[in-house]
């Protein structure tokens, strides 16, 4: 039994979620892993924008974690999986990652730069 975290929904709130989780799963062998737990894993992600690696050892492995966000972040009509299961379990946070967040914010500062005259240094 892992510690409670601010960002976790209710199991209750995650059976309403599970089916569409699910939908996303490539026929492979037995599921060894709570889903429940890594989809909070993903919430502590999204609300503390912590790195992959510095996730509590508490959640799953974060190569596994990793791996589901992949699969529920692809791109589909009407959003992804994550952001379906987002919109329907009332999450009020971020959809990004602290990386993802971090690469809009260097990519703005970027195009700041180039809009102003301000390339890259010469010789780089």
């Amino acid at each position: 039994m892992r510690r409670s975290y601010p960002s976790d929904i209710s199991r209750e709130q995650f059976e309403l979620i599970k089916p569409l989780l699910e939908s996303a799963r490539r026929k492979t062998s037995p599921r060894r892993i709570d889903l429940y737990e890594v989809f909070c894993a993903v919430l502590y992600l999204l609300k503390s924008g912590c790195q992959w690696r510095a996730l509590p050892n508490d959640f799953p492995k974060w190569r596994t974690v990793h791996s589901y966000w992949a699969i529920w972040s692809e791109p589909r009509e009407g959003g992804s999986l994550l952001e379906q299961a987002l919109k329907k379990s009332g999450w009020r946070g971020s959809y990004q990652t602290g990386a993802q967040r971090l690469h809009v914010i260097l990519d703005r500062g970027r195009a700041e730069r180039e809009e102003h005259g301000h390339g890259e240094p010469e010789g780089l």
